[in-house]
C-alpha cells in the first residue's frame, strides 16, 4: 500500500509538472501577442486595441468567481482543465479568419471566460494532492514549470513569427493545448482528495465540516484588503508589457513579435528562480515581505521604461517583471489558502481574488491605451508606476502576515499521508 501511494504521488507530481509547463502558453490565450497582431497586421490604433483587451478582461472578471465555485463543487477537475484548454485553443485559432471588431472582441471574450477555469483548477488539484503542509513548495514548483513553459513557447514563437509572421503563434497554442490535455489525463484521479482540494482541513475524514457559504468572501477582512491590493497590482502591471510590445513593433513591425518574445523569455527565465524561492522560503520568511518586494518592483519598472526606446534597454528592463510577477504568481494562492483554510471555500475565494485581478487588468489596458493616444507612452508608464507605488503602500499598511494561519500542529493533524481511495477516483 505504501509503495502504491508513493508511486501514485510520483506520477501525480510529474503530471502536474508537465501540465503546468504545457498549459503555460494556453491559459493566457494570445496574451501580449494579440496587441502586436492587431497593431501590425490589422492596423488598429492603441485605443481600439485597449478596448478589445479590456472586453476580454471583463469576460474573465464575471466568470472568475463562478469558476472557482465550480471547481470547489465538481470532482471532475481534470476534465474541466482539458475542456477549457480545447475551447481556448479554438477561440485563438478563429482569430485569423475573422475580421470585424465585434467578432474579434467576442472570440477573445470567450477565450478569457473559459480560461478562468485554469487558476482555481490547478490550485485545487495541487492542494488536493499534497495538502496544506506542502502547498507552498508545490505552488512554487507549479509556477516554476509554468514560467519555463512560457519561456519555451515564447522562444519558439519568436523564430516561427520571424519566418511565418505573427499568425504562427496561433498554431503554437494549438500544439501546447494538445500536450496539456495529454498531461492532465496522466494525473491519477485517485491522488486528489476533493474535500482537501477546496480547503476543508480534515479532507475526506469522518466528522468533516460543511463548507462555508459565499459570505466568507465578505466577512474575511484581510481577504478584502488583499483583493484591493491585487486590483492595484494588476492595474499597474497589466498594460506594461503590451505597451512595450507596441513600442517595439512601431520601431520595426517585422521584428515586433520576435522582440516581444525576447521580452517574455527574459522575464520568464527570472520568474523560475523567483517561484522556486517562494516554494522554499515562504514557510520560513513569511508571505508579506516577499509579496511586498514583488510589489515594489513595479514602480521602478514603470519609471525605467521611460528612459529609452532602445530595444535592448526595453528588454533589459523587462527582466524586472520576472522578479515582481514571479513572486506574485507563487504567493497569491498561498495567501488565499492561508486565509481560507478550514472554510471549504478556497477555490471560490481564489476565483474572487482573480476577479479583482481581472478588474485591475481591464482598467489598466483601457486607461493606458487612452493615455498613450492623448499624452504618449512615457505618460502612460509613469501613471502606472504611480498606481503601483500606492498599491505597495496599501499592502504594507493593511495586510497582515498570513503565515501563522497555516503553520503548526494543525497541519500535521489534518494533512496526513493518504493512500488513494476509491471514493476519490473521479477527476
Amino acid at each position: 500500500m505504501v509503495a502504491d501511494h508513493t508511486n501514485t504521488s510520483a506520477r501525480a507530481s510529474r503530471a502536474l509538472d508537465a501540465l503546468n509547463f504545457f498549459l503555460a502558453d494556453v491559459r493566457g490565450g494570445l496574451g501580449p501577442y494579440l496587441a502586436i497582431y492587431l497593431l501590425t497586421v490589422r492596423h488598429w490604433n492603441e485605443a481600439a486595441i485597449g478596448i478589445v483587451l479590456s472586453i476580454s478582461a471583463v469576460a474573465g472578471i464575471v466568470t472568475e468567481t463562478p469558476a472557482g465555485a465550480l471547481v470547489d463543487a465538481m470532482r471532475g477537475k481534470r476534465a474541466l482543465v482539458a475542456l477549457a484548454a480545447l475551447v481556448v485553443t479554438g477561440g485563438s485559432l478563429l482569430l485569423p479568419v475573422v475580421s470585424s471588431f465585434y467578432a474579434i472582441a467576442l472570440s477573445q471574450a470567450a477565450v478569457s471566460a473559459v480560461g478562468a477555469i485554469f487558476g482555481p483548477a490547478i490550485a485545487a488539484i495541487s492542494l488536493g494532492i499534497v495538502g496544506h503542509a506542502l502547498f507552498a513548495r508545490r505552488t512554487g514548483r507549479n509556477e516554476a514549470f509554468n514560467h519555463a513553459g512560457n519561456a519555451g513557447a515564447a522562444t519558439i514563437a519568436s523564430g516561427a513569427a520571424y519566418v511565418w509572421g505573427p499568425a504562427a503563434v496561433f498554431v503554437l497554442i494549438a500544439a501546447m493545448a494538445v500536450a496539456s490535455v495529454i498531461s492532465v489525463a496522466a494525473l491519477p484521479a485517485g491522488a486528489i482528495d476533493h474535500d482537501r482540494a477546496r480547503g476543508l482541513r480534515n479532507g475526506a475524514g469522518t466528522g468533516q465540516r460543511q463548507p462555508s457559504g459565499w459570505d466568507v468572501l465578505f466577512t474575511c477582512r484581510p481577504l478584502l484588503w488583499f483583493a484591493v491590493c491585487v486590483v492595484l497590482f494588476h492595474f499597474a502591471n497589466a498594460a506594461m508589457l503590451p505597451l512595450v510590445g507596441q513600442k517595439l513593433a512601431l520601431q520595426d513591425k517585422h521584428a515586433g513579435t520576435s522582440l516581444m518574445s525576447a521580452c517574455i523569455v527574459a522575464a520568464q527565465m527570472i520568474m523560475v528562480p523567483m517561484a522556486l524561492l517562494v516554494g522554499r522560503k515562504a514557510d520560513t520568511w513569511g508571505r508579506k515581505p516577499l509579496f511586498l518586494a514583488g510589489f515594489l518592483i513595479l514602480p521602478l519598472r514603470g519609471v525605467l521604461y521611460t528612459f529609452s526606446d532602445n530595444p535592448d534597454w526595453l528588454v533589459g528592463v523587462q527582466l524586472l517583471d520576472g522578479v515582481g510577477a514571479g513572486l506574485y504568481g507563487a504567493l497569491f494562492p498561498l495567501i488565499v489558502v492561508d486565509l481560507m483554510k478550514g472554510t471549504g471555500g478556497f477555490n471560490v475565494a481564489l476565483g474572487a481574488v482573480m476577479t479583482a485581478q481581472g478588474i485591475g487588468a481591464a482598467l489598466s489596458t483601457t486607461a493606458a491605451g487612452f493615455i498613450v493616444v492623448e499624452a504618449g507612452y512615457s505618460a502612460a508608464f509613469l501613471s502606472l508606476a504611480a498606481v503601483a507605488a500606492l498599491g505597495a503602500l496599501v499592502f504594507f499598511v493593511q495586510m497582515p502576515e498570513t503565515l501563522s494561519k497555516s503553520r503548526g500542529k494543525i497541519d500535521a493533524r489534518f494533512d496526513p499521508p493518504r493512500a488513494p481511495a476509491a471514493a476519490h477516483r473521479s477527476g
